[in-house]
């Protein structure tokens, strides 16, 4: 289990691998999940009953995209038989972000160890040790225990302080919470929602509010794309339509697969930086700048991290295998140009500005401009159909 923690930025989470739950703690949401459970003899009396009530909980399996506000306390339990893999963004110069360009996470749980910080700013420069605890251990015990009406050892506890489990701790016996069971019925059934969902529930004509708000949608379900090329591969991504909470946190999110030898037409994002992370395999990369330099030029593979700056240019070639990674942009609603293919800036164009522009002759344009059919994910099988080969036309 990840102990409790809050950030001072907004955080999306992609499920890499695994499945298990989380909860989020909004202060002033409803209790709604509850439960009463009878005790055993000797632990308040015999048949003495206790109720358990908590907020809301959520479950997640591979593929999904958890989205988390800034300041909200959270947690998550890994209850699969494999790892849990998360890749997180955490949107540092949010506007939600009133503190500096540092991500800080607060810990309300557990002493999570040591630490490193650096001393000043220039590059090298001195770094130190120090301890970090959770944020109850820097308050005096005797106005925790008053606060939280207990004894000095309760609240002692509560500062963790003699805690060696770091932030990660593992439970012998499982978690047991109130949540209800989700068949593979409601499995299914949700995924039909998250396919046909566009603007997420509303109640009385009000959008969701953030207690009642969808926080995780998957994007690994091929039927979900909103490009896809059989020949090809696909593009999916989430936002404030799909996911509105995404409006209220600014963020967005993409999923794309390349199969072998298949392009991501050049394009940018006309409103926001993009993040990406990959997934699985290995593709050339380039990234053009606004003088026309080629800022990256090479191959990239999984685990690696790449950030395209907002208008930046970018194409992605998988060459020898299946390419994937996830994507996180700083815009609740990442708009897409691309320079190629049959919704492109080049297909907007008339063929005279387009041979004028590039001195090529008509004949040229026109294959310059009708030659892909496709709008953003190009297949080996759909090149250019001179002689020409690559994404040199382009």
């Amino acid at each position: 289990m990840l102990l409790p923690s809050y950030l001072n930025a907004p955080l999306l989470a992609y499920v890499e691998q695994g499945r298990g739950f989380f909860g989020i703690m909004n202060s002033g949401c409803p209790e709604t999940f509850q439960s009463s459970q009878q005790f055993q003899q000797g632990e308040r009396g015999a048949g003495s009953r206790f109720q358990d009530q908590h907020q809301k909980i959520g479950q997640f399996r591979q593929g999904d995209i958890i989205a988390f506000p800034a300041g909200a306390a959270h947690w998550a339990y890994n209850e699969g038989n494999e790892e849990l893999v998360l890749v997180c963004f955490e949107d540092s110069g949010n506007s939600a972000n009133q503190l500096d360009q540092t991500s800080r996470r607060f810990f309300i749980a557990g002493n999570p160890q040591q630490g490193e910080r650096q001393q000043g700013q220039q590059e090298g420069a001195r770094r130190e040790q120090f301890q970090s605890g959770n944020v109850f251990s820097g308050f005096e015990q005797e106005l925790l225990a008053e606060a939280f009406g207990v004894d000095r050892e309760t609240a002692r506890k509560l500062q963790g302080q003699e805690d060696q489990r770091g932030h990660i701790v593992n439970i012998d016996q499982g978690l047991r919470v109130v949540r209800p069971p989700l068949s593979q019925e409601q499995e299914e059934r949700e995924g039909r929602q998250e396919q046909g969902q566009c603007g997420g529930p509303r109640m009385n004509g009000i959008e969701e509010t953030i207690c009642s708000a969808r926080l995780r949608q998957n994007i690994d379900n091929p039927a979900r794309a909103d490009v896809y090329n059989p020949q090809a591969g696909r593009f999916t991504t989430v936002n404030s339509f799909t996911l509105p909470i995404l409006g209220f946190l600014r963020l967005s999110a993409a999923r794309g697969v390349l199969y072998r030898d298949s392009i991501m037409a050049p394009h940018w994002v006309t409103n926001a930086h993009s993040i990406i992370y990959i997934t699985k395999g290995e593709a050339r990369m380039q990234v053009v700048d606004h003088r026309g330099q080629a800022v990256l030029d090479d191959r990239v593979r999984q685990g690696q991290v790449v950030v395209v700056p907002q208008n930046y240019a970018v194409v992605k070639h998988a060459e020898n295998e299946v390419f994937e990674w996830v994507e996180f942009n700083t815009n609740d609603n990442a708009m897409l140009n691309t320079l190629a293919g049959r919704t492109s800036a080049i297909r907007g164009l008339p063929l005279d500005v387009i041979a004028n522009s590039y001195q090529i002759s008509r004949e040229e344009a026109r294959r310059l401009k009708f030659n892909r059919e496709e709008t953003l994910i190009f297949g080996a099988s759909g090149r250019s159909r001179s002689s020409e080969r690559g994404i040199a036309a382009a």
